[in-house]
């Protein structure tokens, strides 16, 4: 079968230890998965079910890097989360079977468009552009899941220009990795090369021109981003 043109090589992410990358298939997101997050943009906090938003595989942004201010924004928020790779397929898992599903763990920022998703709240309509754009999904080389150890109450941190603006363990999370993996594996076909970005806590704002992030969780790789100057 011949195509009519050629689409740009698969997103990879580096992994430590490891001369191959792991190819990006798609990338999932959990929403309000820290209460204090939810609290500080004003939502409710529950447990009735994870809300799950997509990125496109392009938005995926390798750290270290530097991108331009995105487009279409005044409002760009930096969110600071824990990543988790699949290596595994699964589908219908249970709670229990969920981690079996996970090849390793990474260091990620989902960039948002907040005016965009605001604007699009405000009047009940899908957010995908606040979410999806090109340098979106920032992340950082993974580390092999049997090299990270269990999951527990690891800090996960944000400095924006040398400062501190998120910081709080992982146990914070409103919903546990095994429950975000078996909820997701009730909706999709779970398989390697799944990225699931899975919340981000409180303290998230603004990114301007020439600011430089660092983002770290406890055992993993550090997270740098800069905004080039206008």
């Amino acid at each position: 079968m011949s195509l009519l043109f050629e689409l740009p090589a698969t997103p990879s992410v580096a992994v430590i230890g490891e001369a191959a990358r792991y190819p990006v298939r798609r990338v999932f997101c959990v929403g309000r998965n820290y209460a204090a997050h939810a609290r500080e943009l004003g939502n409710a906090v529950d447990r009735e079910a994870p809300i799950w938003f997509n990125k496109a595989p392009a938005a995926i942004c390798n750290s270290p890097a530097t991108i331009p201010y995105p487009p279409g924004t005044q409002d760009c928020h930096y969110e600071m989360e824990l990543v988790v790779a699949i290596g595994t397929e699964g589908f219908e898992v249970s709670i229990d079977e969920a981690m079996g599903l996970v090849y390793g763990y990474a260091c990620g920022i989902d960039l948002t468009r907040r005016d965009l998703q605001n604007a699009a709240k405000a009047k009940g309509y899908p957010w995908d552009t606040a979410k999806d754009f090109e340098n979106a999904a920032v992340i950082a080389p993974i580390t092999r899941a049997a090299e990270f150890g269990a999951l527990a109450a690891q800090r996960i941190t944000l400095t924006k220009n040398g400062e501190t603006k998120q910081d709080a363990p992982l146990s914070d999370m409103i919903w546990s990795i095994p429950e975000l993996i078996a909820d997701l594996s009730r909706l999709y076909h779970l398989a390697p090369g799944d990225l699931i970005y899975t919340g981000t806590p409180a303290g998230v704002g603004r990114v301007a021109p020439g600011d430089r992030l660092e983002g770290r969780v406890d055992g993993l790789e550090p997270l740098v981003l800069e905004i080039a100057a206008a």
